[in-house]
């Protein structure tokens, strides 16, 4: 069955949908040599947090971190680690979602 949203599920979305876009954007401008996936996480946890949202990826089906990161040859869906440190030259990918006004 498809549920229908009404004006203000639709409004939620959107406003999710901005948060989450602002979120990407301050995060990816934290993204530069030197700087470990784990400190993007803490920052988009922080900021999500700061903004009264909930990370989506914190806790779903176990998963331990609150954004995705992935450098390189992974693929997708990786998780932030100290150990992750990026590199000049380095291809990152941040998945980012937040679950707000729930």
């Amino acid at each position: 069955m498809i549920h229908i949203k009404n004006s203000k599920e639709i409004q939620r979305m959107r406003d999710a949908g901005r948060l989450a876009a602002e979120l990407l954007q301050e995060t990816g401008a934290r993204v530069k040599p030197g700087v470990s996936t784990l400190e993007l996480n803490d920052f988009a946890e922080s900021f999500t947090r700061k903004h009264g949202a909930v990370s989506a990826p914190l806790n779903y089906k176990g998963f331990p971190k609150s954004i995705c990161t992935s450098i390189n040859n992974v693929v997708c869906h990786g998780i932030p680690s100290s150990a992750d440190v990026l590199k000049e030259g380095d291809i990152m990918n941040i998945d980012v979602t937040v679950i707000y006004h729930e």
